[in-house]
């Protein structure tokens, strides 16, 4: 990643990390209703493997994916808007925060089941393989997902037939509010167990988008040229409580304070005056950055709410709602 990639990473970083801070704000002000599970501090992982893959690959992702769907091409204000339930969020008011998805974007669609997706990602590169393209399936989840069965059956099935799929886990420590290494017999939930199916397991700093970047372009590229699957465990953080209801009192002020001091974008900034990116670029990126999630912010609380007659629509592929059997 050359200083202009990564300047232009950087900048979708913050987007996204202000888009949070929208999403946050706003549920306080009681303009978004229900819960939310915010990535604030998880941006380099979804920006990072979205810089490694094509337009036309598949993302699958968890309750926890406002960051992918950003990456891959949904703005700040349909997100916003899909939060606050107006007719122009993403999904029509239809999803709210757990269930973003743009299909036009290869954005497949976030999950609010634990570890549901898999399953489907390794569908979406069965289907790959069976229509002789060389397109990639990318699941992302959470080190909680690790212990659920589908993670197991997933893994095993992609390497029985050595499908174009990787799964990537977003070890953040804690399994909503249970640290993961008190449940689980192996230090990384994730890659130690890809050998267990003859598949191979990495780990990489999730908090660097040009290490994530390049792990992802090299592990894609290998699932394309036929070699099969693999785990990438990325290693990051999440800045507030597993949901708006969760103060995180139970991480150790220690630990927070560690992590925060290896901030993303803090990351990114670093690398960039490494490469001699001027500091004067940087800032102007971050002020487009805030910008254009401050315009979408006012976009969403003047947008309509959705027509009630909209609830029947897209149930069926053709549009229909009529019951089938």
């Amino acid at each position: 990643m050359d200083g202009a990639g990564l300047l232009a990473a950087y900048e979708r970083m913050a987007v996204i990390r202000r888009t949070e801070k929208a999403a946050h704000d706003l549920f306080l002000q009681g303009l978004v209703k229900g819960t939310t599970h915010l990535a604030a501090g998880q941006e380099a992982v979804a920006v990072g493997a979205s810089a490694a893959l094509r337009p036309d690959d598949y993302v699958f992702a968890t309750y926890r994916g406002h960051h992918h769907a950003l990456a891959r091409g949904a703005t700040p204000q349909e997100c916003l808007a899909e939060l606050m339930s107006r007719a122009t969020g993403l999904c029509k008011a239809k999803g709210g925060s757990m269930h973003l998805t743009k299909a036009s974007t290869g954005m497949l669609g976030s999950y609010a089941i634990v570890g549901s997706h898999l399953p489907m990602a390794v569908g979406a590169a069965w289907s790959a393989r069976l229509r002789g393209t060389d397109q990639v399936a990318v699941a992302f989840f959470g080190d909680g997902a690790t212990n659920i069965g589908a993670f197991h059956e997933s893994l095993n099935l992609a390497a029985v037939w050595k499908l174009p799929v990787l799964f990537v886990c977003e070890n953040n420590l804690y399994m909503e509010y249970t640290p993961i290494a008190d449940v689980t017999a192996v230090p990384r939930p994730a890659a130690d167990r890809a050998p267990a199916y003859g598949i191979p397991g990495e780990v990489v700093d999730g908090n660097d988008v040009v290490a994530v970047e390049e792990a992802v372009e090299r592990l894609a590229r290998r699932a394309r040229a036929g070699d099969g699957p693999a785990v990438l465990e990325a290693e990051t953080y999440r800045h507030f409580g597993h949901s708006r209801a969760d103060p995180a009192t139970y991480r150790p002020a220690e630990e927070v304070e560690r992590w925060l001091e290896h901030d993303p974008l803090d990351v990114a900034r670093g690398r960039l005056a490494e490469l001699g990116v001027p500091e004067a670029a940087v800032a102007e990126a971050g002020e487009r950055a805030r910008a254009v999630v401050e315009r979408a912010v006012e976009a969403a609380k003047a947008a309509p709410p959705p027509e009630p007659r909209e609830a029947l629509t897209d149930v069926w592929a053709d549009g229909g709602v009529a019951w089938r059997t």
